[in-house]
């Protein structure tokens, strides 16, 4: 298919949108073409899926580009699948991955309006099977003899409906999930109820602060703003290290004005204002809120916002900087939506929580064996603007292991034919100040494009898709379903090693360095004994060894022979498969007597017992058969 120029990229998408019209009838609706919404619709396209994504706003993009937090948090060691691919299209917009790393706060800095490009093409790339529509109002959602019928209201404001086999809740909100009837929650969990031990003792309905960011410009002269009509000062004089703020509540977390300003600062003298100490975070529970009632809260963040940028323009001296005017389609030139750090949560086939991110090999379930999506950014919640704030559990940046998240959080208990993406999954309060972060997003929307995908080819329930398949489909697109910080997606054993991992055959280790939180599978540690004692109990054998000692390369192929024979394999061959992985993956001289590292281990037993393939497991990772 041929591609459009990322700098054609929006002039083509205004010729095709003036004759586009919405269809009757597609395979896959996707409501929402934020960050999940739009990797939603890629994956499925690139499966072949006949795939629409509607959107409210003239942008693409979500978070990352209509809320304008152009400032990615995370998985920078981990360009897994789409996420990946935006950020090396990120980087090709603007001359290579340095060029992004212009202010502290991230690695990955970049304009809204680049973002919408690269998001746009992305989509424009697909349009065999894709078709993404602007400016278009889900209205309500029901079924008819087994297919959804979507009203929408049009960018020309009429009415229609659209039937669709399957649909991908990637609204900001979880709105989709609320109107076809999923059972959700909003606000707190108990710890009694999550057996998170940093939750509070009773649930509440206090949910993070949004942000409704302003991306400022130098102008190199003075563009001050008008004074906003709800203007205090007070409200911000404690943002930074100043003359004004005696008695800072955070100190910990402030900075002096430069840094506060640099700690956004984006390409082309550009900076987004998105902080969070006496800053622009804003308390309001909209979720629950019909739609004129959240425009009325979004009126009060907006000026807000602008109340803080006053305040940066005459009172720490940044007059120079203002709103950008070749950003936003707005007419007060903020975002054009806010920055929702939660949303419902629905009831899922399973529920993510904190000690399932902390201890993955300690729990019931075996969550990490249905991993889809990778994220490696603490549990970070915004909850400084809420009035009694100080009875609420410390969760700035509580330090938890990089973590996978399992398939069941996409996929409702109770209604079929939908899955759930974007903020809206299934995971405890807590747990989604970690996985509501922009890596994890954008693989959230790929797994949910892929599981659709697969349902509607295989004729299957969503519940019923098989989770090796899907996580099939995202190791295929260089996707990762398990946080090694050791073996990243370029690696040639990355597919082995993510495969063996799932299985739980080997362990990983975790620990947090500086701000970074680290899993490491450490493929070039000896092999023990008490690692194929867990290889003969997978396949419910009684294992000959014992103990911590190191293994030979001999003791790994007697184990897997022992194995292979009682599963009925031809193990003939065995001595020349190993010895061509040998030369395969460079291991060097093939010595039965030396001793075997975690990484060479994996490439056998991957290659001769492929544990991967041949045993599925349930949603909640729990072996079948």
């Amino acid at each position: 298919m041929k591609k459009i120029p990322l700098a054609f990229a929006s002039v083509a998408l205004l010729a095709s949108a003036a004759s586009a019209a919405l269809p009757e009838s597609v395979d896959l609706l996707v409501v929402g073409g934020g960050a999940s919404g739009v990797t939603a619709g890629v994956q499925a396209a690139r499966m072949g899926t006949n795939t629409l994504i509607i959107e409210e706003q003239p942008w693409l993009g979500g978070m990352l580009t209509s809320a304008g937090v152009t400032a990615t948090d995370g998985n920078y060691n981990m360009q897994g699948g789409l996420w990946g691919e935006f950020l090396r299209n990120l980087a090709d917009q603007y001359g290579g991955f340095e060029a992004l790393h212009t202010g502290w706060v991230s690695r990955v800095l970049f304009e809204p309006h680049v973002g919408e490009r690269v998001f746009r093409n992305m989509v424009l790339e697909e349009m065999e099977n894709l078709q993404a529509e602007n400016n278009v109002i889900l209205i309500a959602v029901g079924r008819d003899h087994g297919r959804w019928i979507a009203t929408v209201r049009d960018a020309d404001g009429k009415l229609k409906n659209i039937e669709a086999r399957m649909l991908i809740d990637a609204t900001e909100l979880g709105d989709v999930a609320k109107m076809a009837g999923v059972k959700y929650d909003v606000g707190m969990e108990s710890r009694n109820d999550t057996h998170e031990d940093i939750a509070p003792e009773y649930a509440n309905n206090i949910i993070q602060d949004l942000t409704w960011v302003a991306t400022l410009k130098d102008f190199g002269k003075d563009v001050t703003i008008p004074r906003p009509a709800s203007y205090n000062r007070e409200d911000y004089v404690c943002c930074s290290f100043n003359d004004l703020c005696t008695e800072p509540k955070e100190p910990a977390r402030m900075r002096v004005p430069a840094e506060m300003i640099t700690y956004g600062k984006l390409p082309n003298n550009k900076y987004m204002i998105n902080w969070p100490v006496s800053g622009n975070d804003y308390y309001t529970n909209v979720i629950d809120l019909d739609r004129e009632a959240r425009e009325a809260e979004f009126a009060k963040a907006r000026e807000f916002t602008l109340g803080f940028v006053y305040f940066l323009q005459t009172e720490l001296g940044f007059n120079n900087l203002g709103l950008a005017d070749d950003e936003y389609p707005t007419e007060d030139r903020l975002a054009l939506i806010p920055y929702h750090r939660e949303s419902r949560r629905i009831h899922g086939l399973v529920r993510y929580d904190l000690n399932d991110m902390t201890d993955p090999y300690d729990q019931p379930d075996a969550l990490y064996r249905t991993g889809i999506a990778v994220g490696d950014y603490p549990v970070d919640h915004h909850h400084a603007r809420y009035k009694g704030s100080d009875s609420l559990p410390d969760l700035h940046f509580h330090a938890v292991p990089s973590f996978n998240l399992p398939l069941g959080t996409l996929i409702p208990q109770d209604v079929d034919d939908l899955i759930v993406a974007e903020k809206s999954i299934s995971v405890s309060n807590i747990v989604n100040g970690a996985t509501r972060l922009q890596p994890v997003v954008l693989q959230i929307g790929q797994a949910a494009g892929a599981l659709a995908s697969l349902a509607l080819a295989q004729g299957k329930e969503v519940k019923d898709v098989k989770v090796r398949d899907v996580q099939r489909v995202i190791l295929d697109a260089g996707g990762y379903i398990l946080p090694y910080l050791d073996v990243n997606n370029d690696h040639p054993l990355f597919r082995p090693l993510q495969r063996i991992g799932a299985t739980g055959l080997l362990h990983s280790t975790s620990k947090r360095v500086d701000w970074t939180n680290q899993t490491w599978l450490n493929i070039d540690n000896p092999l023990l004994a008490s690692d194929l004692v867990r290889l003969y109990e997978f396949y419910n054998m009684v294992s000959p060894y014992e103990g911590d000692a190191e293994m030979t390369v001999a003791d790994a192929l007697s184990a897997v022979k022992a194995i292979a024979e009682v599963q009925g394999y031809n193990v003939k061959k065995l001595d020349s498969t190993v010895r061509q992985l040998w030369k395969k993956y460079d291991f060097g001289k093939f010595n039965r007597k030396a001793k075997i590292n975690r990484a060479q281990y994996a490439a056998i037993v991957d290659e001769v017992l492929d544990p991967f393939d041949t045993r599925d497991v349930t949603i909640t990772g729990m072996f079948e058969n």
